[in-house]
């Protein structure tokens, strides 16, 4: 079954989180993972304090979670971090 990775961002540091977004897609695709959407997000209801959406498919449940603790994304948390507040959900 089909997973995602829903993750909310808020941008702190432009230029780390561009080089942080231009690093991300390599990883992504050892995994079979690929960007479906990504953009501002407007709240319809609730509180949602982050900025920017991003969701991410995967084949499956467990590719998502290699991808994620995959060593070539791990290396790219630090820089992460450094660029955006961010909140990761994996849902699938």
């Amino acid at each position: 079954m089909t997973a995602y990775i829903i993750v909310g961002l808020t941008v702190k540091d432009s230029e780390k989180f561009q080089r942080y977004g231009a690093s991300v897609p390599p990883t992504l695709a050892k995994y079979s993972g690929e960007v479906l959407a990504k953009g501002p997000a407007d709240s319809l209801h609730g509180v949602f304090p982050f900025q920017v959406q991003v969701i991410l498919a995967f084949p499956s449940r467990e590719d998502a979670q290699d991808w994620y603790q995959s060593e070539d994304y791990q290396a790219l948390i630090p820089l992460r971090d450094e660029g955006i507040d961010s909140q990761f959900q994996l849902i699938g």
